[in-house]
């Protein structure tokens, strides 16, 4: 029997932020950071946590502010040696009632499609509302998002440098490597 849970949910009911705000703080399980690990395919994660102030937008929707923190170990890419590097990603996100959140992403998506300047609109858009599901968000799962996208897709330990066999005065080329080793 497979497991839909996700890796790390932490939900909030839209109807228990008030007028006034509300600040939210929770930590990541050594299990929900072993799974995110495995999941985002790190050799360990330790330290996952979310820091969120939440105020209301309009009558039903809300809007998140804060960060996610956690300490990462990763393979370098130039000496594959493990090494740790902090992880700290703040967020801005809206969210808003389903259907409303629906209609914005088919907008976006319209405006794109139509765009001559993909790009360009993409950079100046703002992102739709994230939605709303049962009067409930979970910034577990925004935490995910926002975790991924802070790690470096090829980290490199600090000081690390590809040492590569071509002298600085000499082109880099097949050509240049054999006639090097054939003075030599």
């Amino acid at each position: 029997m497979e497991d839909h849970a996700p890796p790390f949910s932490r939900t909030v009911a839209v109807e228990s932020v008030g007028e006034a705000g509300s600040n939210v703080r929770f930590s990541a399980t050594p299990a929900e950071c072993e799974r995110l690990a495995q999941l985002d395919e790190l050799v360990a994660l330790r330290d996952l946590t979310v820091e969120a102030q939440l105020t209301r937008r309009g009558r039903e929707g809300l809007f998140a502010r804060g960060r996610v923190t956690a300490v990462v170990t990763q393979t370098c890419v130039v000496t594959l040696d493990l090494f740790e590097t902090q992880v700290d990603e703040p967020f801005e996100i809206a969210f808003a009632p389903e259907a409303e959140a629906k209609a914005a992403y088919e907008r976006a998506m319209a405006e794109l499609e139509a765009a001559t300047d993909k790009a360009r609109l993409l950079a100046e858009q703002p992102d739709p509302p994230d939605p709303i599901i049962d009067g409930r968000i979970d910034l577990g799962a925004l935490a995910c998002e926002f975790l991924a996208l802070g790690l470096d897709p090829y980290p490199r330990k600090p000081g690390a440098a590809f040492e590569g066999h071509a002298e600085e005065d000499e082109p880099a080329s097949p050509f240049a490597a054999l006639s090097k080793m054939k003075k030599d």
